[in-house]
């Protein structure tokens, strides 16, 4: 996606080729600034402090975490302290632990001194295949949109309602419920986003709304408590959103506040897609709000906001009543039943094992 006009990847290889780049979404919407990973622990603190979010860009900075962790110490107890490491730092999203596996069984087999090239070009691997699953993710859902637009008769544009981000700035690029958004717009179909604002982190506001800018997409920021009045009176006409984790039964885990829109959509009538790559299916799970871990966060991200004064400059503020305990869960799970579908690289799905399993049937005698 691009930048001020300059094509940019959330994380790509620094010109040294021993570390990365990422973009630091903290500092977003207000300043765009690049941070430097050089080491395993550069990395997880990236990921905790979500200077990188998203469970396919957490997937791709843990398998870079992996390898960056190999020039300090490539022994077969330096893999396991880095997995280790890095998987303790965002405990929902599967896609860290895909990633940290698939690099850490391929390092396994080769000599320490191969270990740190071997792991930070299987990590740019990952990169790559996250790309083309998000672009293919786009195409699969853009034609949701277009059908969809047909369907009403042309003319008004869809109007889709999403939640959090998961867009280009969530994967290493394109996006997943936004892909769709963006493969629509691309081909000419009008769509307008209607965006919630996602408290307490407010990633839609800063974040969504930041990429639909840059892109010229068509958008309206909303309050997190909005999007039922709103598909009430007929202003919703499709829901798109992402997934930290998706169960072998078609169970959804995003953040919290995505299970609210999915009972008022499905109260409406409202389609209400997930949108997700493969890596974030979880195929070992099958009933997601008992099985999924879900991440609590510190509850300073309730208790206090930080944002731009009217002089440019910056400030953090309390918005609860000082005393007061605060409670932080930072996804929810969306049963597989309040689902129209989910799509994926490899198309559109029922949110079901079977459904699933039509489009990786390899996993059925995996399973």
């Amino acid at each position: 996606m691009n930048i001020d006009g300059q094509p940019y990847r959330t994380i790509f290889p620094d010109p040294d080729g021993v570390s990365v780049q990422v973009i630091d979404q903290t500092r977003l919407p207000f300043a765009f600034e690049l941070r430097r990973l050089a080491t395993l622990d550069d990395a997880a603190v990236a990921i905790r402090s979500m200077v990188v979010r998203g469970a396919p860009l957490i997937g791709v900075t843990a398998a870079y975490g992996l390898a960056l962790a190999m020039r300090e110490d490539a022994t077969v107890a330096g893999i396991d302290r880095a997995v280790a490491t890095l998987a303790a730092t965002r405990p929902t999203a599967i896609n860290l632990r895909w990633a940290l596996d698939r690099v850490s069984a391929n390092l396994r087999q080769a000599q320490p001194g191969e270990r740190f090239a071997r792991a930070f070009a299987e990590a740019g691997r990952i990169a790559e295949e996250d790309v083309a699953s998000c672009r293919s993710i786009g195409a699969y859902g853009g034609q949701i949109i277009a059908d969809l637009h047909t369907a009403r008769g042309g003319g008004r544009p869809i109007t889709v309602l999403t939640h959090c981000n998961a867009g280009w700035l969530a994967t290493v690029d394109w996006g997943t419920a936004l892909a769709p958004i963006y493969a629509a717009h691309e081909r000419g179909v009008p769509v307008h986003v209607l965006v919630d604002e996602t408290r307490p982190r407010s990633q839609g506001a800063a974040l969504t709304a930041f990429e639909l800018n840059g892109h010229g997409v068509p958008h309206t920021v909303i309050a997190d408590n909005a999007g039922g009045h709103l598909m009430q009176h007929g202003q919703v006409d499709l829901c798109i959103v992402g997934s930290d984790r998706t169960t072998a039964s078609g169970d959804v885990c995003n953040k919290i506040g995505t299970y609210l829109k999915a009972l008022a959509a499905r109260d409406t009538g409202v389609p209400f897609y997930a949108a997700l790559p493969f890596s974030t299916i979880d195929w070992t799970l099958d009933d997601g709000v008992k099985e999924i871990p879900i991440e609590e966060r510190d509850g300073r991200e309730v208790t206090h906001m930080t944002g731009r004064l009217a002089d440019g400059g910056f400030a953090t503020i309390e918005v609860v009543s000082p005393g007061s305990p605060v409670a932080n869960p930072a996804f929810d799970v969306t049963p597989a039943r309040l689902m129209t579908g989910i799509i994926t690289e490899r198309g559109v799905c029922d949110a079901s094992r079977e459904g699933l399993y039509g489009l990786y049937p390899e996993r059925r005698n995996a399973a």
